[in-house]
């Protein structure tokens, strides 16, 4: 059955899943920014661990929790796990000292490293277009991120804790896009949902074992935030799930990017943080860079599917 808008009842469903994923990561990440400045490694532990709850209640309402644990390549989680955990915790570090519009936006610097990675390392066959849009994405994270940098052509410590933040984002979307890489490889034999539990798992162990390097005694409220947060990652995970099985992801993927403007909304009415033409300007360009490289995949996806088709009819 479709709408008047041309879309069916399941994409629909799938979009409006994934814009309950994007809003409830939208919230784990200011719960994280509402945290304070706690230990890396100590949020790590919080955000994975109580994510695990409402993954594990999922599954079982599923029936496919027994399932879910078994792996025929537990190594290859493990160092997912492991390397999706340094981009959480650089992730982290980066929102509890930049605005969270900055911080979410620089974080989407992601699919652009994917598809440099994937060049790179994988071999794969990167043209014109994708190069361009590469391109043009980090020079709107370089607007959004101008500021901060330019405390260093005025003569600022590169200590500065936002100009560290604008680093430690930068850095957490290019460890984030190998760790997809990783993912992209798992998913070829492995279910979703145990890709999922043993991400979770392992970042809650690898979080901690930071536990000796100085973690912080929460107060009430910073307890309540984190618990929170974890909560949030796990039910925003469930969300995304549900939105991929019912929509195609060229489809819901774009509406990823409203987590800027959500991110902008709730900056400035929790945390005071007026949104600068730098962010307004290259979040634009950067969901511009973003929305084409979906769109390109999509493009590919098809003529790669139109070329098989092609082959086994002759």
């Amino acid at each position: 059955m479709k709408s008047s808008h041309g879309l069916t009842q399941n994409a629909l469903l799938g979009i409006g899943l994934k814009m309950a994923s994007v809003s409830v990561f939208v919230g784990m990440s200011s719960f994280i920014k509402a945290a304070g400045q706690l230990p890396p490694g100590q949020l790590v532990f919080f955000r994975s661990f109580f994510a695990i709850i409402p993954v594990l209640i999922y599954l079982a309402y599923q029936g496919e929790l027994r399932a879910a644990i078994y792996t025929r390549r537990p190594f290859g989680h493990i160092a997912r796990g492991v390397i999706g955990v340094c981009s959480m915790g650089l992730s982290f570090f980066a929102l509890t000292r930049l605005p969270l519009p900055e911080a979410v936006t620089i974080n989407y610097a992601q699919p652009l490293f994917v598809v440099m990675f994937s060049a790179l390392f994988l071999g794969e066959v990167v043209r014109g277009y994708r190069w361009s849009a590469v391109i043009v994405g980090l020079v709107g994270v370089v607007i959004v991120s101008w500021p901060k940098l330019s405390l260093v052509s005025g003569g600022a410590s590169l200590g500065s804790d936002e100009l560290a933040g604008v680093i430690a984002a930068f850095c957490a979307a290019a460890v984030s896009a190998v760790a997809m890489l990783q993912v992209r490889s798992l998913v070829s034999t492995e279910k979703s949902a145990v890709i999922v539990i043993w991400f979770s798992l392992t970042a809650s162990v690898v979080g901690l074992m930071t536990l000796p390097f100085g973690w912080k005694t929460p107060d009430m409220w910073q307890a309540t935030f984190l618990v929170s947060a974890g909560f949030c990652g796990g039910i925003a995970q469930i969300f995304m799930t549900e939105a991929y099985r019912h929509a195609e992801a060229s489809t819901v993927a774009p509406f990823e990017y409203t987590s800027i403007v959500l991110a902008i909304v709730v900056g400035y009415l929790v945390f005071e943080e007026r949104p600068t033409v730098h962010i307004i300007v290259g979040g634009a360009i950067v969901i511009a860079a973003g929305i084409f490289i979906v769109w390109r995949e999509r493009q590919l996806g098809i003529e790669r599917r139109n070329a098989r088709k092609a082959v086994s009819s002759q």
